[in-house]
């Protein structure tokens, strides 16, 4: 069948290579002029199966108030006149109890493996370059409460499939020694040795290529407009200044903009856009620099070894649609990065760069049907669209086919 994919970010990308691989004619549609050119530019690299815990979990809201007022927050709520960003919060609250983060955080890990299989079997069959590295990440804290918390949720997720371990201090060290100027601070750390790390926006944008050269039609620079249906069925796609476009089938992967598209179709999304910042600087001192991803639990940043690059990336503001960089919390980001590692990079040839998450209330993705028989989601990846990509592409593409996904989720 002829499928229309709206967004060509990474989710949406991996959705038109798998739709391709199945036999479909597939089209994607992107405001953009190249894919991956928004939420999937500058993310934190990290494809973070083991540490997918949601950020809704019974220790947040104690987190949340302790974080009021800081302009650097990890987590920073601007609260608006916006009753979509109050409904969202509750939604947020409610999926803190501890049997809603414990089934949240077993699909997430579910979704993870599976799609870290499915990413691995499309490397191995392409052979795609995204300055990957298969190193593990590590995840260190300076604090035990945070680290006792940590083997509770590591032994939880151990029983689903997952490697996490917990490390000493010491072992944290040998498995990264640019941790060794911070080991009187380090409590301990969680390692899993099967996750990896990889330039988002370099996979997406070579994955499109090859979606291309196998007869993918990638339309960028349109700006979807309206999702037009009629009966229980849509009918087609407006487009801004240009004829509407018809298909047999259509996706939204749209992340954040998902919501507003949805909505006059009576399809409704718990999607409230989460902006995300990272820094990306050149390696500077080889000796001093991680080449192991790392995870700084006390200030929710991620470090990434992406070539000659290292890019940190964190915090989430929740403020509507605004895209701007806030640069006191971009300089929270590279102070703090500077003072665990004094003279890995060169904040000399700093980047900045602000990102819009499509974030859920519980961190769980919508993948599958809707109430329209040809309209598909696949958006609300919220920090792990790059983590679950390939996986969720997979599966939408099964469903889309009719087949049942081989993954244990719960799809739409």
């Amino acid at each position: 069948m002829n499928v229309a994919v709206l967004g060509a970010g990474v989710i949406g990308v991996a959705s038109a290579w798998y739709l391709r691989a199945a036999g479909h004619d597939v089209r994607v549609l992107d405001r953009q002029g190249a894919a991956g050119m928004e939420t999937s530019l500058a993310n934190g690299g990290q494809i973070s199966v083991s540490h997918a815990e949601p950020w809704a979990n019974p220790a947040a809201i104690a987190k949340i108030l302790k974080w009021l007022g800081r302009e650097d927050a990890p987590l920073l709520f601007r609260l608006r006149a916006d009753p979509e960003q109050w409904l969202w919060g509750l939604k947020f609250l409610a999926e803190c109890a501890p049997s809603r983060n414990r089934a949240n955080t077993a699909q997430l890990l579910r979704l993870g493996i599976y799609s870290r299989a499915a990413l691995r079997e499309l490397r191995a069959s392409t052979g795609i370059e995204y300055d990957q590295l298969e190193r593990g990440i590590l995840h260190f804290y300076t604090s035990e409460a945070e680290l006792e918390a940590s083997e509770r949720t590591a032994e939880f997720m151990r029983k689903l499939g997952s490697d996490r371990a917990l490390k000493t201090p010491a072992e944290c060290i040998a498995i990264e020694p640019a941790l060794a100027p911070i080991r009187d601070r380090l409590a301990g750390g969680s390692f899993s040795a099967s996750d990896e790390t990889g330039d988002a926006h370099k996979f997406t944008q070579a994955l499109a290529a090859r979606c291309a050269e196998r007869g993918v039609r990638f339309d960028t620079g349109v700006q979807v407009e309206r999702i037009v249906a009629s009966g229980d069925r849509v009918t087609h796609v407006e487009i801004a200044g240009r004829d509407a476009v018809r298909a047999d089938a259509y996706v939204l992967s749209l992340g954040s903009y998902s919501r507003k598209l949805a909505r006059p179709l009576g399809v409704s999304l718990a999607i409230y856009p989460a902006k995300g910042y990272s820094v990306t600087m050149p390696v500077k001192n080889l000796s001093a620099a991680w080449t192991v991803s790392l995870s700084d639990e006390a200030h929710k940043l991620v470090l990434s070894r992406l070539g000659e690059r290292l890019r940190i990336a964190g915090t989430a503001e929740l403020a509507g649609y605004d895209t701007s960089i806030n640069e006191t919390r971009c300089r929270a980001i590279l102070e703090r990065t500077l003072e665990l590692f004094p003279g890995a990079g060169d904040p000399a040839h700093v980047q900045y760069w602000a990102g819009l998450r499509p974030a859920t209330p519980g961190n769980i993705p919508y993948i599958g049907r809707t109430r329209y028989r040809n309209l598909f989601l696949n958006t609300g990846h919220g920090t792990l669209g790059w983590t679950h990509a390939c996986g969720s592409g997979r599966a939408l593409a099964d469903i889309i086919g009719g087949r049942k996904p081989e993954v244990d989720f719960n799809f739409t």
